[in-house]
């Protein structure tokens, strides 16, 4: 699940312990680290994201100070090593109450509460649809190119540029991955950090790579969960 988190937290090594566990066991981004709270609002105001891990004890502002200035909507992870401000902090749109050190175990066990949470919440707003013979115009230098969603094998980053694989040719546009992610419909799945695939050309997934086209894609680790739910689903 693509979720869009932040870190707050006035704990260098409790960041990133965080951080690594983000980025080792989700498939969540991870926008900004907030050293605190003043920092958290200043970013807050230019960024939306979907929940945030939120420290209790941090100097100037603490973070029950700082729940209680943000939106009623806002859902929170709290994160502290001290356990009586439990039931104080669901007073807030608390998903979680995550004591230090943090362990592996623990973090996954929360993960599934994040995701469970907005499970549901995913599944009203995504609009995204498979219409038929949708395309759209790349623009590669000084050409605009229609192309058929249909007939993409992959997409490619490639630095600045993503390389466009259709059935018969290949272009280059000026543009990063995320931002084509985001208007592609449900057919195109992120597999990679480097790749989004038409999983309705995809040939066969052997030894955590996809076949398709004449190409092998790796499957990278924090996207495979998601692709081989969407595989299971059409798996007899």
């Amino acid at each position: 699940m693509n979720l869009r988190c932040l870190i707050v937290d006035d704990e260098p090594n409790a960041v990133n312990l965080l951080e690594v566990l983000i980025g080792q066991c989700t498939s969540w981004q991870l926008l900004a680290k907030c050293y605190n709270a003043l920092e958290a609002i200043a970013f807050l105001k230019d960024n939306k994201v979907d929940f945030i891990f939120l420290d209790i004890n941090m100097p100037v502002l603490s973070g029950m100070e700082l729940a209680g200035l943000l939106p009623g909507e806002t859902a929170i992870v709290f994160t502290t090593a001290h356990f009586e401000h439990a039931a104080e902090s669901y007073s807030f749109n608390t998903i979680d109450y995550l004591l230090k050190p943090i362990t592996l175990k623990r973090f996954l066990a929360s993960t599934k509460k994040v995701e469970a949470y907005f499970q549901p919440r995913l599944a009203v707003t995504d609009k995204r649809v498979e219409p038929a013979n949708e395309y759209f115009f790349v623009k590669s230098g000084t050409e605009l190119r229609k192309i058929f969603l249909p007939e993409i094998l992959f997409f490619e980053s490639r630095k600045e540029y993503v390389g466009v694989v259709t059935l018969t040719f290949e272009v280059m546009t000026y543009r990063r991955l995320k931002d084509i992610e985001a208007q592609l419909p449900v057919s195109f799945a992120r597999v990679h950090h480097s790749y989004i695939v038409n999983i309705k050309l995809l040939n066969k997934i052997q030894d955590n790579h996809i076949h398709i086209g004449d190409m092998q894609i790796p499957i990278g680790e924090k996207f495979r969960d998601k692709l081989m739910e969407m595989v299971r689903k059409k798996t007899f």
